[in-house]
């Protein structure tokens, strides 16, 4: 078993549009090193990609990232199905997950928080607006980790 010095923090970023993806990492890293941290952004751009690596990464390191990103419009699997994965599996079931949408419809925030979501994020499409938002999220994910060390 890694001590806490060995263990390498982690955010899963889970999103099928490229450009959403890009902007995301780049924005939790600019948001990161502001506050000092220098998480690892793992990206996927399915969710059976990353139901997979978690099984397999999980398995392999016995590391979980610290909190999953997660799209809800996803084709072939979408988040909802992803979300309800994570949670019916013992190994990954209280792993913090943020839903990062771009849906305001008030049946899939509700359906997210009854899933198990520890936060919905609308995903605005202008960087500014953006980078505040992700901001937040960042602020839960420093929270995390100054728990954890």
């Amino acid at each position: 078993m890694p001590t806490t010095d060995q263990i390498k923090r982690y955010i899963l970023l889970v999103d099928d549009d490229a450009n959403d993806r890009e902007l995301a990492q780049i924005v939790i890293t600019e948001l990161a090193q502001e506050a000092g941290a220098h998480p690892e952004v793992r990206i996927m751009s399915s969710g059976q990609e990353a139901l997979e690596f978690l099984k397999t990464h999980a398995q392999e390191t016995d590391q979980l990232p610290d909190v999953v990103l997660l799209d809800l419009n996803m084709p072939q699997m979408d988040g909802f199905s992803v979300l309800r994965a994570i949670r019916e599996n013992p190994t990954t079931s209280t792993l913090p997950v943020v839903i990062l949408s771009t849906s305001r419809e008030r049946a899939d925030v509700q359906q997210s928080y009854a899933q198990g979501a520890n936060a919905y994020v609308v995903k605005p499409l202008e960087y500014d607006h953006f980078r505040r938002t992700i901001s937040s999220v960042m602020e839960f994910w420093t929270g995390q980790n100054q728990v954890n060390r």
